[in-house]
């Protein structure tokens, strides 16, 4: 008997690797016959660097968000994906991302991009893919190749 998802989250941010996981998830979602949630979560720890924490800058984000799933969203149904939604919250990004969304809106696979973080990066502050994998209640896809299954070639000068 094979697995089916049923719903399947994708953890997006404009990144390349959000769009690796992405381009991944819309395909295990036709496969599936699953609802694709698209999920973005707005970082308000960033915000409070800010001496007086400016609403501005929280609106700026969230329509940059709403922007970006929108995008996401046509993109999906223009590949052949018919139930597509998409949610933004807003907090820390890995309790939200592992547990609360899935929580909320019964996932049962959820797929991100592995983060572009240093060796010494990962060691203070973790990776919110490794927080993910190691804290979610359902299963977890880490997408790092392209549709090819070949690791993308970095554009930065390393």
């Amino acid at each position: 008997m094979l697995q089916n998802y049923r719903k399947i989250m994708v953890a997006v941010d404009g990144s390349s690797e959000a769009e690796l996981a992405f381009q991944k998830a819309m395909n295990v979602a036709m496969r599936n016959d699953a609802e694709l949630l698209l999920a973005h979560v707005i970082d308000t720890r960033a915000f409070q660097s800010v001496s007086s924490f400016d609403g501005v800058l929280a609106e700026q984000a969230t329509e940059m968000a709403k922007q970006t799933l929108e995008g996401y969203k046509e993109q999906a149904k223009e590949h052949g994906c018919e139930r597509v939604s998409s949610v933004i919250e807003y907090g820390s990004p890995k309790p939200l991302i592992a547990k609360q969304l899935p929580q909320d809106h019964d996932v049962d696979l959820i797929m991100l991009g592995a983060t572009g973080l240093n060796a010494v990066e990962r060691l203070f502050i973790g990776s919110v893919s490794e927080y993910v994998i190691r804290n979610a209640a359902c299963d977890v896809l880490v997408v790092r190749t392209d549709l090819d299954n070949k690791i993308p070639v970095q554009q930065d000068d390393e």
